[in-house]
Protein backbone atom coordinates (compact mmCIF):
# COMPACT_ATOMS: atom_id res chain seq x y z
CA UNK A 1 0.00 0.00 0.00
CA UNK A 2 0.94 3.61 -1.02
CA UNK A 3 -0.10 6.21 1.46
CA UNK A 4 0.73 9.79 0.79
CA UNK A 5 0.10 12.58 2.83
CA UNK A 6 -0.02 16.44 2.19
CA UNK A 7 2.96 15.41 -0.21
CA UNK A 8 4.51 18.65 -1.57
CA UNK A 9 7.19 19.45 -3.75
CA UNK A 10 8.41 22.66 -4.83
CA UNK A 11 11.01 23.30 -7.00
CA UNK A 12 12.56 27.08 -6.76
CA UNK A 13 9.10 29.02 -7.37
CA UNK A 14 7.48 26.19 -8.89
CA UNK A 15 4.95 24.23 -7.19
CA UNK A 16 5.43 20.16 -8.53
CA UNK A 17 3.29 18.76 -6.09
CA UNK A 18 0.73 20.22 -4.06
CA UNK A 19 -0.68 18.96 -0.78
CA UNK A 20 -1.11 15.61 -2.24
CA UNK A 21 -2.92 13.04 -0.18
CA UNK A 22 -4.23 9.62 -1.85
CA UNK A 23 -3.77 6.28 -0.74
CA UNK A 24 -3.29 3.50 -3.22
CA UNK A 25 -4.58 -0.04 -2.29
CA UNK A 26 -3.21 -3.51 -3.15
CA UNK A 27 -5.71 -6.31 -5.28
CA UNK A 28 -6.48 -3.58 -7.88
CA UNK A 29 -4.96 -2.09 -10.34
CA UNK A 30 -4.60 2.05 -9.25
CA UNK A 31 -4.33 4.66 -13.05
CA UNK A 32 -2.28 7.63 -11.84
CA UNK A 33 -3.83 9.99 -14.77
CA UNK A 34 -3.24 14.17 -15.07
CA UNK A 35 -1.80 16.60 -18.14
CA UNK A 36 1.75 17.18 -18.81
CA UNK A 37 3.15 18.72 -15.81
CA UNK A 38 0.91 17.68 -13.56
CA UNK A 39 3.21 17.04 -11.39
CA UNK A 40 2.68 12.70 -12.23
CA UNK A 41 6.46 11.81 -12.85
CA UNK A 42 7.46 13.88 -9.73
CA UNK A 43 5.14 12.08 -7.31
CA UNK A 44 6.19 8.68 -8.63
CA UNK A 45 9.94 9.81 -8.03
CA UNK A 46 9.03 11.09 -4.46
CA UNK A 47 7.65 7.80 -3.54
CA UNK A 48 10.60 6.15 -4.49
CA UNK A 49 12.92 8.47 -2.52
CA UNK A 50 14.51 9.55 -5.67
CA UNK A 51 13.74 13.67 -4.49
CA UNK A 52 13.06 13.98 -1.14
CA UNK A 53 9.35 16.18 -0.55
CA UNK A 54 9.53 20.14 0.87
CA UNK A 55 6.96 19.26 3.19
CA UNK A 56 4.66 16.03 3.85
CA UNK A 57 5.00 12.09 3.72
CA UNK A 58 4.98 9.11 1.46
CA UNK A 59 5.34 5.56 2.54
CA UNK A 60 5.20 2.14 1.60
CA UNK A 61 3.31 -0.43 3.66
CA UNK A 62 4.16 2.27 6.35
CA UNK A 63 7.81 3.28 5.76
CA UNK A 64 9.92 5.16 3.76
CA UNK A 65 10.98 3.68 0.88
CA UNK A 66 14.50 4.47 2.19
CA UNK A 67 13.45 2.02 5.27
CA UNK A 68 13.28 -0.85 2.61
CA UNK A 69 16.55 -3.32 3.17
CA UNK A 70 15.74 -4.91 0.19
CA UNK A 71 13.95 -2.94 -2.39
CA UNK A 72 13.54 -4.71 -5.12
CA UNK A 73 11.81 -7.87 -3.04
CA UNK A 74 9.19 -5.06 -2.02
CA UNK A 75 8.86 -2.43 -4.81
CA UNK A 76 9.58 -2.79 -8.61
CA UNK A 77 8.99 0.29 -10.65
CA UNK A 78 9.50 0.86 -14.29
CA UNK A 79 10.01 4.76 -14.78
CA UNK A 80 12.12 5.20 -17.90
CA UNK A 81 12.20 2.33 -20.13
CA UNK A 82 16.18 3.56 -21.44
CA UNK A 83 17.74 4.17 -18.32
CA UNK A 84 20.01 1.11 -18.78
CA UNK A 85 23.59 1.00 -19.97
CA UNK A 86 23.77 0.32 -22.75
CA UNK A 87 26.97 -2.26 -23.48
CA UNK A 88 25.28 -4.12 -21.20
CA UNK A 89 23.31 -7.54 -22.49
CA UNK A 90 19.95 -7.63 -21.07
CA UNK A 91 21.02 -11.16 -18.88
CA UNK A 92 23.98 -9.10 -17.76
CA UNK A 93 21.52 -5.86 -16.65
CA UNK A 94 19.07 -7.99 -14.49
CA UNK A 95 22.64 -9.99 -13.20
CA UNK A 96 23.73 -7.65 -11.96
CA UNK A 97 20.33 -5.98 -10.42
CA UNK A 98 20.09 -9.75 -8.89
CA UNK A 99 23.13 -9.44 -6.97
CA UNK A 100 22.90 -6.54 -5.67
CA UNK A 101 19.47 -7.40 -4.23
CA UNK A 102 20.67 -10.78 -3.13
CA UNK A 103 18.21 -12.17 -5.55
CA UNK A 104 18.76 -15.95 -7.08
CA UNK A 105 20.09 -15.94 -10.71
CA UNK A 106 18.07 -18.36 -11.65
CA UNK A 107 14.86 -15.47 -11.58
CA UNK A 108 16.82 -13.72 -14.79
CA UNK A 109 15.85 -16.55 -16.59
CA UNK A 110 12.01 -16.41 -15.17
CA UNK A 111 11.68 -12.72 -15.83
CA UNK A 112 13.17 -12.59 -19.09
CA UNK A 113 10.69 -15.83 -20.70
CA UNK A 114 7.68 -13.71 -19.34
CA UNK A 115 8.64 -10.72 -20.86
CA UNK A 116 9.66 -12.40 -23.60
CA UNK A 117 12.96 -11.35 -24.18
CA UNK A 118 14.48 -14.87 -23.72
CA UNK A 119 16.25 -15.14 -27.62
CA UNK A 120 18.18 -11.71 -27.38
CA UNK A 121 19.12 -11.97 -23.75
CA UNK A 122 22.68 -12.12 -24.47
CA UNK A 123 22.54 -8.65 -27.10
CA UNK A 124 23.23 -5.35 -26.03
CA UNK A 125 20.48 -2.96 -24.76
CA UNK A 126 21.77 -0.73 -26.94
CA UNK A 127 20.61 -2.21 -29.91
CA UNK A 128 16.70 -2.71 -28.44
CA UNK A 129 13.62 -0.59 -29.77
CA UNK A 130 11.63 0.97 -27.16
CA UNK A 131 9.19 -1.70 -26.86
CA UNK A 132 12.27 -4.13 -26.39
CA UNK A 133 13.67 -1.76 -23.53
CA UNK A 134 10.27 -1.67 -22.33
CA UNK A 135 10.47 -5.09 -21.79
CA UNK A 136 13.67 -5.47 -20.65
CA UNK A 137 12.71 -2.49 -17.14
CA UNK A 138 9.30 -4.65 -16.85
CA UNK A 139 11.46 -7.72 -16.13
CA UNK A 140 13.91 -5.52 -13.53
CA UNK A 141 10.82 -4.81 -11.64
CA UNK A 142 9.38 -7.82 -11.34
CA UNK A 143 13.29 -9.40 -10.36
CA UNK A 144 12.64 -9.16 -6.62
CA UNK A 145 9.10 -10.95 -7.58
CA UNK A 146 7.65 -7.68 -5.33
CA UNK A 147 3.88 -7.23 -3.70
CA UNK A 148 4.19 -3.24 -4.92
CA UNK A 149 4.74 -2.73 -8.97
CA UNK A 150 4.93 1.16 -10.31
CA UNK A 151 5.15 1.80 -14.10
CA UNK A 152 5.09 5.10 -15.79
CA UNK A 153 3.82 4.95 -19.30
CA UNK A 154 5.01 0.96 -19.49
CA UNK A 155 3.47 -0.16 -22.62
CA UNK A 156 5.46 3.01 -24.67
CA UNK A 157 6.52 1.29 -27.80
CA UNK A 158 4.69 -1.58 -27.08
CA UNK A 159 2.60 -3.30 -30.23
CA UNK A 160 -0.73 -4.72 -29.95
CA UNK A 161 0.46 -7.87 -28.74
CA UNK A 162 2.60 -6.40 -26.19
CA UNK A 163 -0.06 -3.65 -25.18
CA UNK A 164 -2.50 -7.01 -24.40
CA UNK A 165 0.55 -8.62 -22.57
CA UNK A 166 0.93 -5.87 -20.16
CA UNK A 167 -2.92 -5.02 -20.05
CA UNK A 168 -3.26 -8.63 -18.86
CA UNK A 169 -0.45 -9.08 -16.86
CA UNK A 170 -1.09 -6.23 -14.36
CA UNK A 171 -4.10 -7.05 -13.80
CA UNK A 172 -3.17 -10.21 -13.21
CA UNK A 173 -0.16 -9.36 -10.81
CA UNK A 174 -3.45 -7.82 -8.79
CA UNK A 175 -5.13 -10.13 -8.74
CA UNK A 176 -2.53 -11.76 -6.82
CA UNK A 177 -3.14 -9.16 -3.99
CA UNK A 178 -0.66 -7.07 -5.12
CA UNK A 179 -0.26 -2.93 -5.15
CA UNK A 180 -0.42 -2.10 -8.93
CA UNK A 181 0.42 1.94 -9.37
CA UNK A 182 0.68 3.16 -13.37
CA UNK A 183 0.58 6.64 -14.66
CA UNK A 184 -0.07 6.88 -18.38
CA UNK A 185 -1.71 8.99 -20.85
CA UNK A 186 -3.43 6.77 -23.19
CA UNK A 187 -6.74 6.89 -21.82
CA UNK A 188 -8.17 3.98 -23.99
CA UNK A 189 -5.44 1.97 -21.96
CA UNK A 190 -6.41 2.53 -18.63
CA UNK A 191 -10.10 2.37 -19.40
CA UNK A 192 -9.49 -1.55 -20.20
CA UNK A 193 -7.00 -1.68 -17.30
CA UNK A 194 -7.63 0.22 -14.03
CA UNK A 195 -10.13 -0.53 -11.40
CA UNK A 196 -9.19 2.98 -9.41
CA UNK A 197 -8.28 5.99 -10.47
CA UNK A 198 -6.23 9.30 -9.34
CA UNK A 199 -6.30 11.86 -11.47
CA UNK A 200 -4.39 15.14 -10.46
CA UNK A 201 -3.90 18.61 -12.34
CA UNK A 202 -1.02 21.12 -11.52
CA UNK A 203 0.01 19.00 -8.54
CA UNK A 204 -3.60 19.08 -6.77
CA UNK A 205 -5.56 16.03 -6.23
CA UNK A 206 -8.44 16.42 -8.43
CA UNK A 207 -10.54 12.81 -8.09
CA UNK A 208 -9.87 10.17 -6.58
CA UNK A 209 -12.52 6.85 -7.36
CA UNK A 210 -14.03 4.22 -9.71
CA UNK A 211 -12.98 4.01 -13.45
CA UNK A 212 -16.95 3.93 -13.40
CA UNK A 213 -17.35 6.93 -11.12
CA UNK A 214 -14.84 8.90 -12.93
CA UNK A 215 -17.06 8.80 -16.23
CA UNK A 216 -20.59 9.22 -14.35
CA UNK A 217 -19.47 12.23 -12.72
CA UNK A 218 -17.72 13.63 -15.44
CA UNK A 219 -19.78 13.48 -18.64
CA UNK A 220 -23.20 13.56 -19.47
CA UNK A 221 -25.33 10.73 -20.42
CA UNK A 222 -25.94 11.46 -24.38
CA UNK A 223 -29.12 9.08 -25.74
CA UNK A 224 -28.94 7.84 -29.82
CA UNK A 225 -32.70 7.69 -30.91
CA UNK A 226 -33.19 6.43 -34.48
CA UNK A 227 -37.12 7.49 -36.27
CA UNK A 228 -38.56 8.15 -39.18
CA UNK A 229 -39.43 11.40 -38.03
CA UNK A 230 -35.96 12.64 -36.77
CA UNK A 231 -36.92 16.21 -37.19
CA UNK A 232 -40.14 16.47 -35.52
CA UNK A 233 -38.64 14.93 -32.55
CA UNK A 234 -35.82 17.14 -32.44
CA UNK A 235 -38.14 19.72 -32.51
CA UNK A 236 -39.91 18.05 -29.29
CA UNK A 237 -37.06 17.44 -27.48
CA UNK A 238 -35.38 21.13 -27.83
CA UNK A 239 -39.08 22.43 -26.17
CA UNK A 240 -38.58 20.02 -23.18
CA UNK A 241 -35.11 21.28 -22.31
CA UNK A 242 -32.74 18.63 -24.44
CA UNK A 243 -29.72 19.15 -26.15
CA UNK A 244 -30.28 17.84 -30.09
CA UNK A 245 -27.95 17.25 -32.60
CA UNK A 246 -28.34 15.12 -35.74
CA UNK A 247 -26.36 11.68 -36.26
CA UNK A 248 -26.86 10.56 -39.69
CA UNK A 249 -30.26 10.95 -41.65
CA UNK A 250 -32.56 9.30 -39.32
CA UNK A 251 -30.91 9.58 -36.51
CA UNK A 252 -30.27 12.07 -33.30
CA UNK A 253 -28.31 12.43 -30.13
CA UNK A 254 -30.15 13.90 -27.17
CA UNK A 255 -28.40 14.85 -23.89
CA UNK A 256 -30.54 17.06 -20.56
CA UNK A 257 -32.93 14.16 -21.09
CA UNK A 258 -33.16 10.63 -19.75
CA UNK A 259 -34.18 7.93 -22.06
CA UNK A 260 -37.58 7.52 -20.39
CA UNK A 261 -38.32 11.05 -20.94
CA UNK A 262 -37.63 10.78 -24.72
CA UNK A 263 -39.70 7.66 -24.71
CA UNK A 264 -42.73 9.14 -23.21
CA UNK A 265 -41.79 12.20 -25.85
CA UNK A 266 -42.15 9.74 -28.68
CA UNK A 267 -45.18 7.55 -27.91
CA UNK A 268 -47.48 10.41 -26.66
CA UNK A 269 -46.52 12.38 -30.11
CA UNK A 270 -47.52 8.79 -32.27
CA UNK A 271 -43.98 9.12 -33.37
CA UNK A 272 -41.52 5.60 -34.27
CA UNK A 273 -39.10 5.00 -33.11
CA UNK A 274 -36.46 2.24 -33.85
CA UNK A 275 -33.83 3.20 -31.34
CA UNK A 276 -32.92 4.13 -28.14
CA UNK A 277 -29.56 3.73 -26.57
CA UNK A 278 -27.67 5.44 -23.99
CA UNK A 279 -23.96 6.38 -25.36
CA UNK A 280 -21.63 5.65 -22.77
CA UNK A 281 -18.87 8.06 -22.30
CA UNK A 282 -15.20 7.06 -22.84
CA UNK A 283 -12.86 7.97 -19.88
CA UNK A 284 -11.12 9.96 -22.18
CA UNK A 285 -14.12 12.72 -22.86
CA UNK A 286 -14.23 12.84 -18.96
CA UNK A 287 -10.87 13.67 -18.45
CA UNK A 288 -10.62 16.16 -21.20
CA UNK A 289 -13.74 17.53 -19.58
CA UNK A 290 -12.40 17.27 -15.79
CA UNK A 291 -8.42 18.17 -16.25
CA UNK A 292 -9.35 21.24 -19.12
CA UNK A 293 -8.68 24.09 -16.40
CA UNK A 294 -5.66 22.01 -15.45
CA UNK A 295 -3.88 21.64 -18.90
CA UNK A 296 -0.21 23.60 -18.73
CA UNK A 297 0.59 23.24 -22.10
CA UNK A 298 -1.51 24.15 -24.97
CA UNK A 299 -0.77 23.52 -29.06
CA UNK A 300 -1.61 25.44 -31.43
CA UNK A 301 -1.74 25.75 -35.55
CA UNK A 302 1.33 28.22 -36.68
CA UNK A 303 -0.15 31.93 -36.30
CA UNK A 304 -3.19 31.09 -34.66
CA UNK A 305 -3.86 31.29 -30.57
CA UNK A 306 -4.34 27.94 -28.85
CA UNK A 307 -8.08 28.29 -28.25
CA UNK A 308 -8.73 28.99 -31.62
CA UNK A 309 -6.89 26.49 -32.76
CA UNK A 310 -8.91 24.08 -31.12
CA UNK A 311 -12.68 26.10 -32.04
CA UNK A 312 -12.00 26.33 -35.89
CA UNK A 313 -10.16 22.86 -36.46
CA UNK A 314 -12.29 22.00 -39.65
CA UNK A 315 -11.42 25.73 -41.17
CA UNK A 316 -8.31 25.24 -40.73
CA UNK A 317 -8.30 21.73 -42.32
CA UNK A 318 -10.45 23.85 -44.97
CA UNK A 319 -7.63 26.46 -45.58
CA UNK A 320 -4.99 24.23 -46.14
CA UNK A 321 -6.96 22.23 -48.47
CA UNK A 322 -7.87 25.14 -50.51
CA UNK A 323 -4.52 26.42 -50.61
CA UNK A 324 -3.13 23.37 -51.96
CA UNK A 325 -6.01 23.35 -54.75
CA UNK A 326 -4.71 27.36 -55.84
CA UNK A 327 -0.95 26.26 -55.48
CA UNK A 328 -1.43 22.93 -57.82
CA UNK A 329 -3.65 25.15 -60.82
CA UNK A 330 -1.03 27.93 -61.11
Amino acid sequence: MIEANGLTKRYGERLAVDRLTFTVKPGQVTGFLGPNGAGKSTTMRLILGLDAPTSGTVTIDGRPFSKVAYPMREVGALLDAKAIHGGRSAYNHLVCLAQTNNLPKSRVGEVLDLVGLSEVARKRAKGFSLGMSQRLGIAAALLGDPKLLMFDEPVNGLDPEGILWIRNLMKALAAEGRTVFVSSHLMSEMENTADHLIVIGRGRLVADCTVTEFIDQNSELTIRVRTPERDRLAGLATGKGGVVAHDGEDALRITRLGMTEIGDLAFDNQIRVHELSPIQASLEQAFMELTKDSVEYHAAVPGRPAAGAIADAAAVATEVVSGAIQHGGR
